[in-house]
């Protein structure tokens, strides 16, 4: 699977180039266009995680072909590259399409320790291959060195690597804190890696 994008950082586009008989998951009604002969498996309706719609499934046909993804709300798109050493957590909201090479891992214990028994903001991935990422406004990073510090609010995170050192904390002990949607909370990030950021808050964003 290769990933060519266009139109970005305000209104991002990704085209997935299929080899013949690959596959690529993404949600349905994010599909732009396809190359012909690209075929859909559409998920048991009911079926959920976490309660967001199980994805579709594109298969490719023998000679391969491209599917166009979008958004459903304008910024950037964004390939983050697996190569099967570490993984990446990554904002729950931002896949926009996963290949088979790459597994979310829900029982991946730093994130268990992080958010307690409850299902966070955030997922953990492994594998090699293309992730592809949906970000509000443009994607930025903070390319921490070795001790340094930054500290990030949950509705602005895209993704870091598991190797970056990361504590959760409440912005106000007092005031009201969810770690399902990251509301009264921010993360303290420590070097050295990256961290990928989004320029625009996507609970607000999304309305």
């Amino acid at each position: 699977m290769r990933v060519q994008t266009r139109h970005t950082p305000n209104f991002g586009v990704a085209r997935v180039l299929l080899s013949p008989g690959e596959a690529v998951q993404a949600a349905g009604d994010t599909m732009l266009a396809s190359s012909f002969g690209i075929t859909e498996t559409v998920p048991a309706r009911g079926g959920s995680r976490a309660g967001k719609a199980a994805p579709s499934v594109f298969n490719a046909p023998e000679g391969g072909g491209w599917i166009d993804f979008a958004p459903l709300t304008a910024g950037d798109v964004y390939p983050l590259e697996f190569t099967g050493g570490s993984g990446w957590c990554v904002s729950r909201d931002a896949i926009l399409a996963r290949p088979a090479t790459i597994r979310q891992d829900p029982g991946w214990a730093p994130l268990q320790k992080l958010f307690g028994a409850d299902s966070g903001f955030l997922e953990h991935y492994s594998g090699s291959g293309p992730l592809v990422l949906a970000a509000q406004g443009p994607v930025d990073a903070f390319e921490l060195t070795a001790g340094e510090l930054v500290t990030v609010r949950p509705d602005f995170l895209l993704a870091y690597p598991d190797t970056v050192q990361c504590r959760l904390r409440a912005v106000d002990q007092s005031g009201p804190q969810s770690v399902r949607t990251g509301e009264g909370l921010a993360l303290d990030f420590a070097g050295p890696g990256r961290v990928l950021v989004q320029a625009r808050n996507r609970r607000l964003s999304r309305g």
